[in-house]
């Protein structure tokens, strides 16, 4: 495909004025000596040009996204049209509490629902996405025991967690101490214990963790951690899988962030911006972002009375629009919510013993709403778990998430969601089947994928490290 400037044909799309510009009075010392070089084209050119693009794109509307850890699930189109409504796209983010009561009402009453949800009495809006949530949650922690004259510089994190757990400790100047997983991939209860001293002010806990599997020994691990005066921290990337059947305050945690583009089908990636509302128990309501959304039976207000915040997070209480599409799901899901995780579950399971035989699980176990592969079984035969992530999209299947979690070699970690059908799940499971056994008879091809992208294979390291982001002639 050619770029826009491969495709200029000097045509000028739009002219704002047949009056000529008389530049004289600029200092010929700031004007350009060559012309800028812009492509050049009719405006049906132009708009021709970037839904090419734009088809060239994978999303969910496309194709399986089994992304792991990530959620990639349906989100609903009427979502859309809501947050695109004239009183909510609209809004000044400068306008008063007295012009922004349905804006206000909206998030006061979403942040009900996530107290329902995660058993908490606390929340903000505030935070910009998970790892948002994350430092927001870890800047609470630091801000109570600092509060209670303590200056514990510790915390626990295992070692399955998401890699944002421990750069959001870090940040907020905590040092980590990791520690191993069992035989079960769960949290080691006597790894932990060898580990907790009074320097310790909180764990980071994923449940269920990101293997996918629940931490069965979670109230022993929150007893363990209150005993010893220090919090829990729920990273909740995996909410997905338990609403409706448990909470984190049920499990004893004391603060919780939420990815609302994960669990709660708003756009995700490139389709955002997030939104990582964190929720706290009582004694931890005082440390919120300021303002929290108020009610006093007669309006909805900013509330900025709060005692020992540690001040706003975002600029304009959080990505607004992302909260209006989350309280619509919310809404329009009502009590099924709960149906979202059980077909989440089943999914996950259906797939894992559709794969188990072919490809090698480390952690042979009931699994929540995803679990994690590991292709050691094809690495012999010379293809790497990458080639098989090449491979997948030859087959119109984004690639799950491949080499995390980090405990697990060659990792293929798997997420269908609820969102897909059987049908479309066989179809997955047909897919990776039939890589499996190319993998053994004709591993070249898997080696060389993907064949049939626009862009074929491409040094993952180097773009990462060394883009090139400019067009040269």
């Amino acid at each position: 495909m050619k770029t826009i400037f491969e495709k200029s044909n000097n045509v000028d799309g739009i002219t704002l004025t047949d009056m000529p510009c008389n530049i004289d009075f600029l200092d010929s010392s700031i004007l350009r000596s060559e012309k800028v070089g812009l492509p050049q084209l009719g405006e049906l050119e132009v708009l021709r040009h970037y839904k090419e693009l734009s088809d060239k794109n994978f999303c969910i509307e496309k194709g399986f996204y089994p992304l792991g850890s990530c959620t990639m699930k349906y989100n609903p189109k009427v979502n859309e049209l809501l947050a695109s409504l004239d009183g909510f796209a609209n809004l000044h983010p400068f306008s008063t509490d007295e012009d922004s009561q349905g804006a206000l009402e909206l998030m006061y009453k979403l942040q009900e629902a996530l107290k329902v949800l995660t058993g908490m009495d606390g929340v903000t809006l505030q935070p910009a996405a998970g790892a948002h949530g994350e430092l927001t949650g870890m800047m609470i922690i630091k801000a109570y025991f600092e509060s209670i004259g303590e200056n514990r510089k510790k915390v626990i994190i295992p070692d399955s967690a998401h890699g944002t757990n421990p750069a959001s400790a870090k940040i907020c100047d905590f040092d980590i101490v990791q520690i191993a997983s069992n035989e079960k991939g769960q949290v080691d209860i006597e790894a932990l214990k060898a580990v907790l001293d009074k320097d310790v002010a909180a764990i980071m806990l994923t449940n269920p963790n990101t293997l996918g599997i629940y931490e069965e020994n979670v109230l022993e691990i929150s007893k363990l951690m209150h005993d010893n005066g220090s919090l829990l921290y729920y990273d909740g990337a995996n909410f997905n899988a338990i609403m409706g059947y448990t909470n984190p305050k049920l499990m004893g945690f004391d603060v919780v962030h939420l990815n609302l583009h994960k669990t709660f089908a708003t756009p995700h990636g490139g389709g955002g911006p997030g939104a990582g509302p964190v929720c706290v128990v009582e004694k931890l309501k005082d440390f919120l972002p300021s303002p929290v959304i108020g009610y006093d039976g007669d309006r909805y207000f900013r509330n900025y009375d709060i005692k020992n915040s540690i001040g706003a997070v975002k600029g304009f209480y959080g990505n607004f629009g992302v909260l209006v599409k989350a309280y619509a799901y919310i809404l329009m899901m009502g009590k099924n919510l709960k149906e979202a995780s059980e077909n989440a579950v089943l999914n996950a399971n259906y797939l894992k013993e559709k794969l188990k035989k072919a490809y090698d699980l480390p952690y042979d176990v009931p699994c929540m709403h995803e679990f994690v592969l590991s292709g050691d079984r094809q690495k012999q035969f010379g293809v790497s778990t990458l080639n098989i992530a090449k491979s997948l999209m030859d087959e119109n299947t984004h690639p799950p998430t491949v080499y995390f979690p980090l405990i697990v070699h060659e990792a293929i970690m798997i997420e269908p969601t609820e969102s897909e059908t059987r049908q479309k799940l066989d179809e997955f499971v047909d897919v990776m089947l039939k890589i499996a056994k190319e993998a053994e008879t004709n591993p070249e091809k898997l080696i060389s994928a993907p064949h049939t992208t626009p862009v074929k294979r491409v040094d993952e390291t180097q773009a990462a490290r060394h883009p090139d982001l400019k067009f040269t002639e």
